[in-house]
């Protein structure tokens, strides 16, 4: 067992809670020289059907994931971060995250904020960062925001 990580996954999703992980992330890319991934996950089953009414829906959404994600890309290279990777996927960030994007890029680590932007579905059926814990075979690291910021 390896007591550095060479392959850190970051979950964004735009909350506070996210862009605390991001800058934990960064800097355990960087004490470990490791590459970084940086993932958004455009859960189609939210507006599934909102989009029979509004078709606008999705390509306002994959706009809104490719800018947080360029955003993201731009700041993690200006802290110098090496081997820098962005993935968009669709579907349900508690399957895509540890069961799919983490396997296929070799993860050794995910962090992914304490809670995201959807707390409805948390409150229904557990949040994404449990479900991860949960599910991945890798080191998982979940970040809090402090207690101040909420």
């Amino acid at each position: 067992m390896s007591l550095t990580y060479t392959k850190i996954l970051v979950a964004v999703d735009g909350s506070k809670e996210s862009d605390w992980a991001f800058k934990k992330a960064i800097e355990i890319s960087k004490r470990n020289n490791a590459s970084l991934v940086i993932t958004h996950i455009i859960d189609t089953r939210s507006f599934a059907t909102v989009e029979a009414y509004d078709r606008s829906i999705v390509l306002r959404a994959e706009k809104f994931a490719k800018e947080l994600l360029d955003e993201y890309h731009t700041r993690a290279e200006k802290e110098d971060v090496k081997n820098l990777y962005t993935v968009l996927e669709y579907g349900s960030p508690k399957v895509k995250i540890a069961k799919e994007i983490a396997p296929k890029h070799e993860i050794d680590l995910i962090v992914c904020g304490g809670s995201g932007l959807n707390a409805v579905e948390r409150f229904l059926i557990g949040s994404v960062s449990e479900n991860i814990t949960r599910s991945a075979t890798c080191d998982v690291l979940i970040v809090k925001s402090e207690k101040d910021e909420h």
